[in-house]
């Protein structure tokens, strides 16, 4: 599976993508707003529980590759997360700190969501995250998605959830 954007490839990660991925999920200042920053034994893992849910779903958590170079910057994909005691997909993404603020979060998820909604029987996909992670709340909103939920939760104390619609991303394709 491959999905490609103006500038990015998504693609299957691998542990081939283990320096690159452990780059962004041992940031401690990107991984502010997780319960933990990574260390080798949970990057390892990350990337195992992503290509069992490639083998499961068909779907998960994808690297994500600028396209000029094949360099890995990060990860954004789809997968069935647990959100207020309902398991709903979700699209997540986590980029590396030098390559923030440049729009490869909202290309990358606009480019799943697409995927999404053309490929999986899904009519509703959500982003949710801990309250204070104002970052990937604008993202969520930039590639379409709505504030529709916040709630307390034990992790992250509240959890604000975001969705689009099949309905509103057709609209939203229109434009």
């Amino acid at each position: 599976m491959m999905i490609e954007t103006s500038r990015l490839i998504l693609r299957e990660m691998n542990m081939d993508d283990y320096d690159a991925l452990y780059k962004v999920l041992a940031d401690s200042d990107i991984m502010l707003h997780y319960p933990y920053t990574f260390d080798e034994k949970r990057v390892r893992g990350w990337i195992e529980r992503n290509m069992q849910r490639y083998r499961i779903f068909g779907f998960g958590l994808w690297a994500v590759c600028l396209k000029e170079s094949g360099e890995m910057i990060g990860d954004c994909g789809l997968t069935m997360q647990n959100i207020g005691g309902i398991i709903k997909p979700e699209i997540g993404y986590h980029i590396r700190g030098d390559c923030q603020r440049k729009g490869y979060a909202r290309e990358a998820a606009s480019a799943v969501r697409d995927w999404t909604f053309q490929n999986t029987p899904f009519q509703e996909i959500y982003s949710y995250m801990k309250y204070t992670n104002e970052p990937s709340a604008k993202t969520a909103i930039s590639w379409g998605c709505r504030l529709m939920d916040e709630f307390d939760d034990k992790e992250n104390e509240v959890t604000k959830v975001f969705m689009i619609t099949k309905e509103e991303w057709k609209v939203l394709k229109q434009k």
